[in-house]
């Protein structure tokens, strides 16, 4: 059984996505949701699929030492970003090299890196005038948004878009495909 890991800061949408779609898998499962938000909307998801979850605030989150213990007393096969706002500190990154993976709400490597994340990058791409926006998929590294590329899907920026009418595009994007990548070109099930 292949073990999966969600690190997520926020609401969890699709940390919720990613538990749905392997609470029945006989290959895989979530065992674990870490967050560095005890009011992270994500722990209550995870609660309700019966995922364990842990919390690391800020600075014990980048110390690494923490969060690298519980992972690894979980025996995780993959880290899943999934709306998470930290840098991942680099004993995990070694750690789990090659399999830890994020998304990314624009088409990398325009609209990435620290501070790049929900409204901040949808309104950037409005601001720049952007005819085309969507998600990108890839590896995590030392840097924010700069690993490998494994998967990008596009939707149409239109006159009149807000931030939140082009979220709303994004989410159903990320709804839609990050699960079937994770399964198909991450895990390889």
């Amino acid at each position: 059984m292949t073990k999966i890991a969600i690190l997520a800061s926020g609401a969890g949408s699709n940390a919720e996505k990613i538990m749905e779609h392997f609470a029945d898998s006989p290959i895989a499962r979530v065992v674990l949701l870490v967050s560095d938000n005890p009011e992270a909307g994500a722990l209550g998801r995870a609660r309700r699929f019966g995922v364990p979850t842990a919390v690391f605030y800020r600075a014990e989150f980048a110390n690494g030492t923490a969060p690298l213990a519980a992972l690894r007393a979980t025996g995780v096969d993959y880290l899943v970003l999934a709306g998470f706002l930290r840098l991942v500190p680099l004993s995990i990154i070694e750690a789990w090299r090659d399999r830890i993976v994020n998304i990314h709400p624009a088409l990398l490597p325009k609209y990435g890196g620290k501070g790049m994340y929900g409204d901040n990058v949808h309104r950037a791409v409005i601001a720049a005038g952007e005819s085309e926006s969507g998600i990108t998929i890839h590896r995590v590294d030392e840097r924010y948004d700069e690993g490998a590329v494994i998967a990008q899907f596009r939707c149409p920026v239109n006159p009149g878009d807000t931030p939140e009418t082009l979220a709303t595009k994004i989410h159903a994007l990320e709804h839609r495909h990050f699960s079937a990548i994770i399964e198909r070109d991450i895990i390889g099930l």
